[in-house]
């Protein structure tokens, strides 16, 4: 037997020993603590199936000794599932005025956005209108209008019949989420009819009724598949019971059809920000999980209790947190988990995004089915592709396109300026910020698609100013930043924005690519000189351009007749093709028809305007293969001064979706083949 000794030597025998153990507050009694656990899950509402697992584990915890291990984590345990959120949900505010009024308040632009999230709320607020349809199957008449009576003062659609026939002909009429119908009847009885609906109307819950109740019926009905079986007189508070469980589980049926949205697009325009303001304007509560860097599964899906130090997983710990089952919640920087040999958490979200699975999720702590079909999950992403496609495949993804000039002026006025003048101590009042300063502040200070580069611009330029007003505190007059004091507060701009050639060259075209930073240009080199037929190419080019360029000039020697060319051009001759700023690393298909341009100028001898850019993939046929990213690309145009963009003819739905204050001042002109390409590009 183990004793344990007081720090007097003594056994725990004496008085002061059991004074010291009546006394002491941070000794754990087993049989109070026990007895107090089990008065906590006897008044919480809890799920049957957790109320039998909880009581279980209260009775060991009675038999457990209050110093041991196993006490300590079963204690644990019971605390942190009496304190989930098993019934506890928030109502849905479904005022589509009001999402509108909240999404505009926090957002400037993004209106292709908006209006996605207003359509999503509009589907929910008419599913939420729609009344629950219930069908009473009773041959004795008072027994079904009674039944009427009541559960159209709980809100049902309630229709009545005489048998199972009638019953039939109402369902195919207008199907009712239940129905709740009598053993025997005339025509056709409960049984008969039981058989029809689960294989014309599986989802439909039934309910059976019969004042002859008997095990051998009871076991019939369930095993044609009754999900409820009552005998009468009926027990009102049971049935009610029985049919808002049922009810619960056809609805939550009906809404796993509902999408897992997924915002995709560069940082910085407003992913997360748009995922509060749903929050808010359904009046739920917010939960933001980072995901970058994630790598083991167990941060979402917990630790078995067999391990020291377990603990559930972050998913319900901050359902735990937010204290109701039906948050919204951000799955953030999802592009960013870590797949390894280590681990790949993906395979997680798999279950936990896929509507057919997640009422069921089961974190390994726990141990227990938890639902997670009332949780609202929106994940955001920089780049899809590096998300498998499993799991893209569960997702609606939406665009967050880049932030245009004008759009970054309105907003870096109205929010932006206002919110960093107030967090630097400066009054409004007192500093005018030119238009044409914050437009050299956007255009040569920053270079990105979305708005925290500007943000950071606009806090450092506020801190000069406060320095400057705390240097001049004896001057009231008002600090007006124009274009020139901008340049001695910040200094000289980090940025070269490349703009178009004022003059045209041989051997020189303009192309037009996307990067993480959003449209860029870039200039395509040609050189011909004596050689040994190689094609060289520099400007650090991934495989995917260099494959380009050699099937740019494979097309152009099978088709020297076409562009007047002798066909030995190449016989004594190297082409050289080179994209400047080689520091930079670029890949992708965008720019074949740019380098065939570049090439054939070369060749022929003929200039390009310096004021046209192309983007386009090539075939060896000479196809102009569509590319992505059409409206950053139009946008880098725009900035740089091209007044003619080329892009595959593929690609004019993309062009129609882009706004009209993008489009100005933009020629588009769509081409499916390099024969109109150069038809196009020659003076």
């Amino acid at each position: 037997m183990i004793k344990w000794f007081n720090k007097n030597g003594n056994d725990g025998s004496n008085q002061e020993s059991k004074s010291a153990d009546t006394n002491d507050n941070n000794v754990l009694q087993p049989d109070n603590a026990a007895d107090e656990m089990l008065r906590r899950i006897e008044s919480a509402s809890l799920p049957d199936y957790i109320y039998d697992v909880a009581r279980d584990e209260c009775e060991r915890l009675h038999k457990a000794d209050g110093a041991s291990p196993e006490f300590a984590l079963g204690h644990n345990y019971l605390e942190f599932l009496l304190s989930l959120p098993w019934n506890t949900t928030t109502k849905d505010d479904l005022d589509l005025e009001r999402a509108k009024e909240v999404l505009d308040a926090r957002h400037y632009g993004l209106n292709n956005v908006k209006e996605r999230i207003l359509e999503f709320l509009a589907v929910k607020s008419l599913r939420s209108r729609i009344s629950p349809n219930l069908i009473i199957a009773d041959d004795e008449v008072i027994a079904r209008e009674n039944l009427a009576i009541i559960f159209e003062h709980e809100g049902f659609a309630v229709r009545t019949v005489a048998n199972g026939l009638e019953a039939i002909a109402a369902m195919e009429e207008d199907p009712a989420d239940i129905v709740i119908t009598d053993l025997k009847m005339d025509g056709m009885d409960g049984l008969e009819l039981l058989g029809e609906m689960r294989s014309r109307w599986p989802d439909t819950g039934v309910i059976m009724l019969t004042g002859y109740a008997t095990v051998k019926t009871a076991v019939t009905a369930m095993k044609k598949g009754a999900d409820q079986y009552m005998g009468k007189p009926v027990n009102l508070t049971k049935l009610r019971d029985y049919v808002q469980e049922l009810l619960g589980k056809n609805q939550r049926i009906q809404g796993l059809r509902g999408p897992v949205l997924c915002f995709s697009g560069p940082p910085g325009t407003g992913k997360t920000s748009i995922g509060k303001a749903i929050a808010e304007a359904m009046g739920r509560k917010f939960i933001c999980m980072s995901l970058a860097g994630l790598r083991d599964e167990a941060e979402l899906r917990g630790h078995r209790r067999t391990y020291v130090g377990a603990m559930a997983g972050r998913l319900l710990q901050n359902i735990q947190k937010s204290g109701v089952r039906n948050p919204v919640i951000m799955l953030d920087e999802m592009d960013k988990i870590i797949q390894s040999f280590e681990g790949d958490a993906t395979s997680v979200l798999l279950e936990i995004l896929d509507p057919q699975q997640n009422s069921t999720f089961v974190d390994q702590y726990l141990g227990q089915a938890f639902d997670l079909s009332g949780v609202l999950f929106i994940a955001t992403a920089n780049i899809m592709d590096r998300i498998s496609a499993p799991l893209r495949d569960r997702m609606e993804v939406i665009e967050f396109s880049s932030y245009t000039l004008s759009e970054k002026l309105k907003i870096a006025t109205n929010y932006l300026v206002p919110e960093q003048l107030q967090q630097h101590g400066l009054r409004i009042n007192t500093i005018d910020i030119q238009p044409e300063a914050l437009k050299s502040l956007i255009i040569d200070y920053t270079r990105e698609p979305g708005l925290r580069g500007l943000e950071k611009q606009i806090a450092s330029l506020c801190r000069k100013l406060a320095r400057r007003v705390l240097d001049e505190s004896g001057s009231s007059s008002v600090v007006a930043v124009g274009v020139k004091e901008l340049l001695s507060l910040m200094g000289p701009p980090p940025h070269f924005t490349a703009t178009a050639r004022k003059e045209p060259g041989v051997g020189l075209a303009t192309g037009l690519v996307w990067s993480e930073n959003g449209g860029e240009i870039i200039f395509v080199e040609a050189a011909k000189m004596y050689g040994n037929k190689n094609l060289i190419l520099t400007g650090s080019l991934g495989d995917v351009l260099q494959e380009s360029a050699q099937t740019a000039l494979s097309f152009i020697r099978a088709n020297v007749d076409n562009f007047g060319l002798s066909p030995d051009f190449f016989e004594s001759s190297d082409i050289h093709v080179h994209i400047p700023a080689g520091s930079v690393t670029k890949e992708g298909p965008s720019a074949g028809v740019t380098i065939a341009v570049a090439i054939l100028s070369q060749l022929t001898g003929r200039y390009v305007p310096q004021d046209m850019a192309f983007s386009g993939e090539i075939s060896l046929h000479g196809d102009v293969l569509p590319v992505g990213g059409v409206r950053e690309k139009i946008m880098a145009a725009s900035r740089a001064g091209i007044r003619t963009v080329v892009l595959p003819e593929q690609c004019s739905h993309a062009v129609q979706r882009i706004e009209q204050e993008v489009l100005d001042g933009i020629d588009i002109r769509l081409v499916s083949s390099l024969s109109q390409v150069m038809e196009l590009a020659f003076i």
